[in-house]
């Protein structure tokens, strides 16, 4: 009869709240393309880029966007591009263009972009409460001392 060896389990590492150092990343998002940007920046805030990710842990970065009006989007986009609202009620659709948005805040193009790039669970809200975005070079987070982040 033959004897089964006992299986080694490794343990899993999870790391406590005071290993999890949050830092601050500025990023300047003059001339970068939209979809692009927003895929890294989303890593960033989910915090895949560190060796202690943890899928339900916030332990991404906090990122400060610089220029955010200044980011590009390929092809006939700006003219085509079409952002769509649905409230549950009949009737309550609305298409919004992109062009609309970016007159009113062009801060809220980069926004859908990464919020639509994070996954769909209760972190998602405070990893977008981790991001700050300005459609100019001025911001307000300097006395966090940001980090430059070339993405």
């Amino acid at each position: 009869m033959l004897k089964k060896a006992p299986m080694s389990m490794s343990k899993s590492f999870i790391p406590k709240k005071d290993q999890i150092k949050r830092e601050w990343c500025l990023v300047d998002a003059k001339d970068k393309t939209l979809g692009r940007l927003a895929t890294r920046i989303a890593r960033v805030l989910q915090g895949k880029h560190k060796p202690i990710y943890t899928p339900f842990l916030l332990c991404g970065d906090y990122v400060v966007v610089i220029n955010a009006s200044h980011v590009r989007l390929s092809g006939r986009k700006t003219a085509q591009k079409v952002y769509d609202k649905y409230s549950g009620y009949p009737s309550g659709r609305k298409e919004i263009t992109f062009k609309d948005i970016f007159k009113k805040d062009p801060c809220k193009i980069l926004y859908f972009a990464v919020k639509g790039m994070l996954p769909k669970n209760r972190l998602a809200k405070q990893m977008l409460n981790s991001l700050k975005l300005y459609p100019q070079d001025s911001h307000s987070h300097a006395s966090q001392n940001p980090r430059k982040l070339e993405l």
